[in-house]
């Protein structure tokens, strides 16, 4: 029988072995990848001192494949509970220096518990992946394994920020719980993420591919649509991480953090009364009018790399977060199409679930035209914008700066669709379609029939455009509370999100309603 000492001696010894799992080369090779272990990543993310670790000592269950003689404390996955800026995560880091940072059952089975814990505790779920996928030596348990954190994240979803970082390869069925979750953020040249690798595409279809160009951070940050960050390095990915959570409430239950706020709330910003330029097909820069109305100019953007017609990410107003939707005219005219109306969609209900106010601008002459688009689904997908806007109940304010045309100014927070404060700035033009394509499609007779048909076309372009192209007939009927000077914007708003702090809808019960995914 062990005495007092070797018991304590062994547990000492047992927590050695567990830092260092596969051993220290396994760590040395780690490193010369230019990556650092699981266990560094989560000290250089969480506050210092402040991560207790679950489930040091599980190991796997398996003999096959010379399993049987080889054991790794942790399986390969640490799991715990920490603080970031002083609030409670509950993360996972997958070790790759253990078998690859491949998942078993016993591995699954860690990973669920913190998830159910978060669940429980309303704290948001961190995911730090760098996985080559399911144990093989498993089979089938490894599948199950996946199988149950997808359900978590599906039933976490909503009630808890689930955030996924991507600091290596993340292959197969590894890919789909970070699909799930709210935020992916990729670090550049080291991470990736597929279904199936070059390799296999090669066999199957004959396509040349690498791995980057197949899965890395630069084309799912631009062509996919995956990733909504991407870090430069490590370090970045977790000042990334911090920054964002900084934003998030803890859980669907909870409002966002508020900070403390020297930018006067009452600033105008006289800039924006130029912003606009005379010519109504003349681009400009929407980010300027986000950052002038926003606490300090501070915007935390999401998916800045793709869709750039639409601008959507986070910022504050005297302290408080707002989620940003924004047109981009500088950017495809700032035109809704398949890809931009998903993107905001999904960003907007992020916002509606997680309570935080959304803030919309709108300068949009409509949804992109082209077989492309039509074929491609832009009916289906740009009804998923719509069904998004219509659906959050959070506080949402509305400000047309410039064009708001056609159903693509019902689709971008409009009154018809229940935003709570729609105001214009005198540059506004709210109707059906542009000037030209009205005049052409109304009067098209008595172009043809005119003398000069170029000179009577734009006779009545000029005389659409001063009964029109203005803000004034939707004020005259409510469906704009307000026209306002653009340099007021940010007064106007910040009084508006006061309005509706305590804004309260009861919706009838129902299980869920069936957005056109």
């Amino acid at each position: 029988m062990k005495s007092r000492a070797e018991r304590y001696d062994e547990l000492t010894a047992k927590r050695s072995q567990s830092l260092v799992p596969a051993g220290t080369d396994a760590v040395a090779r780690q490193h010369a990848r230019g990556k650092r272990t699981a266990r560094e990543r989560i000290e250089m993310l969480v506050d210092e001192a402040s991560f207790t670790e679950l489930d040091r000592f599980v190991v796997h269950r398996t003999n096959a494949f010379g399993l049987d003689e080889r054991e790794f404390l942790g399986d390969g996955v640490i799991t715990g509970c920490a603080s970031i800026d002083g609030r409670r995560v509950f993360l996972f880091s997958q070790d790759f220096t253990v078998l690859g940072g491949s998942l078993g059952e016993a591995f699954a089975e860690k990973i669920c518990k913190v998830m159910d814990l978060a669940v429980r505790t309303g704290a948001p779920v961190i995911g730090i992946n760098d996985s080559g996928g399911a144990r093989i030596q498993e089979g089938v348990v490894s599948l199950g394994g996946y199988a149950e954190i997808f359900w978590r994240n599906v039933q976490a979803s909503g009630i808890v920020p689930q955030i996924s970082l991507i600091a290596g390869p993340c292959a197969g069925g590894a890919v789909y719980s970070p699909a799930i979750t709210d935020f992916i953020i990729m670090t550049q040249a080291v991470s990736q993420m597929f279904i199936t690798g070059p390799d296999i595409i090669k066999t199957v279809t004959g396509e040349d591919v690498s791995f980057e160009e197949l899965g890395g951070a630069t084309t799912h940050a631009t062509r996919s649509g995956v990733a909504h960050l991407v870090a430069a390095d490590e370090e970045d990915l977790m000042a990334q991480t911090r920054i964002l959570l900084s934003y998030l409430p803890q859980n669907n239950l909870d409002d966002p953090p508020r900070y403390a706020s020297d930018d006067d709330p009452r600033r105008e910003a006289p800039e924006l009364d130029t912003l606009v330029p005379d010519a109504p097909n003349k681009p400009y820069d929407m980010q300027a009018a986000i950052a002038a109305v926003l606490d300090d100019a501070e915007f935390f953007e999401i998916h800045a790399r793709y869709a750039c017609n639409i601008v959507c990410g986070f910022g504050r107003i005297e302290g408080r977060s707002v989620g940003v939707v924004a047109n981009q005219p500088s950017v495809l005219a700032g035109v809704l199409d398949i890809a931009s109306s998903v993107k905001a969609a999904r960003f907007v209900r992020f916002c509606d679930a997680f309570n935080i106010p959304l803030l919309t601008f709108v300068d949009v002459p409509g949804f992109l035209p082209g077989i492309g688009q039509e074929h491609g689904g832009i009916i289906l997908h740009g009804a998923k914008l719509l069904y998004a806007f219509a659906e959050a109940t959070v506080p949402k304010v509305t400000v047309i700066t410039r064009k708001a045309y056609g159903g693509a100014y019902d689709v971008m927070a409009s009154k018809h669709i229940r935003a709570d404060v729609n105001v214009a700035w005198p540059t506004a033009e709210i109707a059906v379609m542009g000037a030209e394509g009205a005049v052409k499609t109304i009067f098209r007779r008595e172009i043809a029939a005119a003398k000069d048909p170029a000179a009577k076309t734009q006779q009545l372009i000029d005389e659409y455009t001063e009964r029109f192209a203005n803000p004034y007939i939707a004020a005259q009927r409510g469906y704009v509370d307000d026209v306002i000077e653009a340099r007021r914007t940010r007064p106007v708003v910040a009084q508006a999100l006061r309005m509706l702090e305590n804004k309260r809808v009861d919706r009838p019960k129902r299980k869920h309603g069936n957005i056109p995914l």
